[in-house]
């Protein structure tokens, strides 16, 4: 019996406009295996759980570049948690200064990522979280 493969949402909150980095990891998650959902650009935290919801996701990814992400990350954390689904891994990338990783991974964010990690470095974090 062949297992399902992992469902990864990958989501693009807040302003942002730019996402060539969370289609580059969208590719390389696809290529590792995973079935990924893309949302797409300007997506609200409610949006985000809302489609990890309806898609059944066994993580989600949050992409950011806008430094916003000290406001959009909690609030997508609260919202998982207020709808019981705070074991869903959450991990961010993009441009998170150094000094707001430690506070991001307090929050239960289990991988922050930055420009120049390895594609097969974010899809071990992924794996190892969801296992």
């Amino acid at each position: 019996m062949m297992s399902s493969p992992l469902r990864i949402l990958v989501a693009k909150p807040g302003l942002d406009g730019h996402d060539r980095g969370a289609k580059v990891v969208v590719r390389a998650l696809r290529e590792a295996g995973m079935e990924v959902i893309y949302t797409g650009l300007r997506q609200s935290p409610s949006m985000i759980v809302e489609a990890a919801i309806e898609e059944d996701v066994n993580a989600i990814g949050i992409s950011i570049l806008s430094g916003a992400h000290q406001i959009l990350v909690p609030k997508v954390m609260e919202i998982l948690f207020e709808k019981d689904l705070g074991n869903i891994p959450v991990f961010v990338g993009g441009i998170v200064p150094e000094n707001d990783v430690e506070e991001l991974i307090d929050l239960g964010v289990v991988g922050v990522f930055g420009p120049g990690t390895s594609t097969s470095e974010i899809v071990r974090v992924i794996r190892d979280a969801i296992s």
